[in-house]
């Protein structure tokens, strides 16, 4: 039986990394803003142990559909510190984005995530772009696609993006979508050519 929102909560605290990584996964789909607090202090404590990447993943991403506006200014220093693992900086950039967006601030949040120039962080905040279906401004989008083509074909930071034009609209989207269906990469070939049938597809974050 899957557990209740109290029951992962103090599950958070269990020994075993397994199973705060499972209660993790359970508050991130159930996005109950009751788990925020505790989810921040799990994180804070997570990111003490490099062995558990998957772990503070999972506790970052549940943050982002549990956490508040309060818990910003930890994932930004948190995406900003040297010793942040990789996994962290991709669920760092897609939770604060997301929780942004709860106060419809996610423009912003996302043009921080570019002037960090972590391809990582950019490609998680991209990530709840396309998963959250956000329709961006004309600026941002140039912002973002600046960003992207900057960047060999070859990297993943196109895959999101690509995913995420199906919304967006403009000459410069059409060119973008054109050149990715004609790339290296099958993923982005596959996203690039949803997006200009208008179709988002059926992609989903880790």
């Amino acid at each position: 039986m899957a557990l209740c929102a109290a029951e992962a909560i103090s599950q958070l605290q269990d020994r075993s990394s397994a199973r705060r990584r499972s209660a993790a996964k359970r508050l991130r789909k159930l996005g109950d803003p009751s788990a925020g607090p505790a989810l921040l202090e799990a994180l804070k404590n997570e990111v003490r142990d490099s062995r558990t990447w998957e772990t503070q993943y999972q506790m970052t991403m549940a943050l982002g559909t549990c956490g508040s506006l309060s818990d910003l200014s930890y994932l930004r220093d948190l995406v900003l510190r040297r010793e942040t693992l990789h996994a962290v900086h991709s669920a760092g950039g897609d939770a604060i984005v997301r929780l942004s967006y709860m106060e419809h601030s996610h423009t912003e949040a996302i043009r921080w995530c570019l002037s960090t120039g972590n391809e990582t962080v950019v490609g998680g905040a991209l990530q709840a772009v396309a998963m959250l279906r956000l329709v961006l401004d004309q600026e941002t989008v140039t912002n973002v696609l600046d960003f992207v083509e900057s960047r060999s074909p070859h990297d993943g930071i196109y895959f999101w993006p690509a995913v995420a034009a199906a919304g967006w609209t403009g000459q410069r989207v059409h060119d973008f979508l054109t050149v990715c269906v004609s790339g290296p990469r099958s993923d982005v070939v596959e996203a690039a050519t949803n997006s200009l049938a208008g179709n988002y597809g059926t992609y989903r974050p880790l």
